[in-house]
C-alpha cells in the first residue's frame, strides 16, 4: 500500500522481515536498540495475544514483532507526529487489521486499555533522567524521545504492572548505568527480572545497552544472564547483527 510521505520523510526497511518503516532524521529514526529489543522479546504467537508497545515512537519495535506474533499490537505514543508516522507505517505493511496506535500520554494508558489484560509489553523508553542540569537536544522531538520529560521509569514500570496479566511479560531496553535502579523499581512493582542480556559495541568495551525481561508476580530469583551481544566486528557489523538486519543469507 502506498501512503503519502512528508518532505523530510523516507522509508527504511528491516530486510530480514521485509518490514518498512517511515523515518525522518529531523523528527525521529529508530536505531539498533529497537531491532535488538524486538529480537529479544519472547512474545506470545496466538491470535488472541494482546501486546502493548509503550513509548512506541514511530512504531519500529511493534512492527518488527509482526512476524513473531499473530496477536493484536497497540502502540502508545505521546508525540502526534510520531504517532502519525506509526499509523502510516502500519498501512504500508498491511497490518491495520491487528495494529493500532494510541496518541496519548503513557500515564493515560489505563483509560484506554483494561488493567490485567495484556500478555506482553515492549518498551524502548527515554534513557535519561530529566534533571535541571541535563543537556537536552534542541530538537523537541529528540529531547522527548531521549529524556524523561513526559514520563519516568517509575511511571513506565507502574503502568506496565497494572496492564499486564499475572505472569505477563515486560521486555525493555535501557542503559546499563541505570540497571540497579531499574531492577529495584521492577521489584517494587511486582515485576520479577528473569532474563538480562548486555550489548557491547566491541568485545573489550563497556556495555552500552541492556535488555531485560520481567514477569509480573514471577517468583524471585532465577534470573538468567544471557551471552553478550557484540555489535561490531572491527568497523563493520558483526555476523549476529547482520543476521538481525538482513537475514541468514548475508555473508
Amino acid at each position: 500500500m502506498q501512503v503519502k510521505l512528508n518532505s523530510d520523510e523516507r522509508i527504511d526497511q528491516l530486510y530480514r522481515d521485509d518490514i518498512q518503516i517511515i523515518q525522518s532524521s529531523s523528527v525521529f529514526s529508530f536505531s539498533l536498540d529497537a531491532v535488538l529489543l524486538a529480537n529479544f522479546a519472547d512474545v506470545k504467537q496466538k491470535s488472541k495475544t494482546k501486546i502493548i508497545d509503550l513509548c512506541a515512537g514511530n512504531g519500529a519495535v511493534g512492527l518488527f514483532l509482526s512476524k513473531k506474533t499473530d496477536g493484536d499490537v497497540t502502540m502508545v505514543e505521546i508525540q502526534s507526529r510520531l504517532s502519525d508516522m506509526a499509523r502510516r507505517s502500519i498501512e504500508i505493511n498491511n497490518l491495520s487489521d491487528r495494529y493500532h496506535v494510541l496518541n496519548i500520554p503513557l500515564k493515560d494508558s489505563l483509560e484506554y486499555i483494561n488493567a490485567d489484560s495484556v500478555d506482553n509489553i515492549v518498551c524502548n523508553p527515554p534513557y535519561f533522567e530529566n534533571l535541571p542540569n541535563s543537556k537536552k537536544n534542541p530538537n523537541e522531538y529528540l529531547a522527548l524521545a531521549r529524556h524523561e520529560i513526559t514520563t519516568t521509569l517509575d511511571e513506565i514500570l507502574f503502568t506496565s504492572q497494572k496492564l499486564l496479566k499475572m505472569n505477563g511479560k515486560l521486555f525493555m531496553v535501557h542503559r546499563p548505568d541505570r540497571l540497579p535502579e531499574i531492577l529495584a523499581t521492577m521489584t517494587a512493582n511486582r515485576l520479577a527480572p528473569k532474563r538480562i542480556q548486555f550489548a557491547y559495541s566491541h568485545p573489550n568495551d563497556q556495555a552500552n545497552m541492556v535488555l531485560i525481561e520481567a514477569i509480573k508476580d514471577g517468583r524471585p530469583n532465577g534470573t538468567k544472564i544471557l551471552p553478550p551481544i557484540i555489535i561490531y566486528d572491527g568497523k563493520n557489523y558483526s555476523k549476529t547483527i547482520k543476521e538481525l538486519l538482513y537475514g541468514n543469507s548475508t555473508d
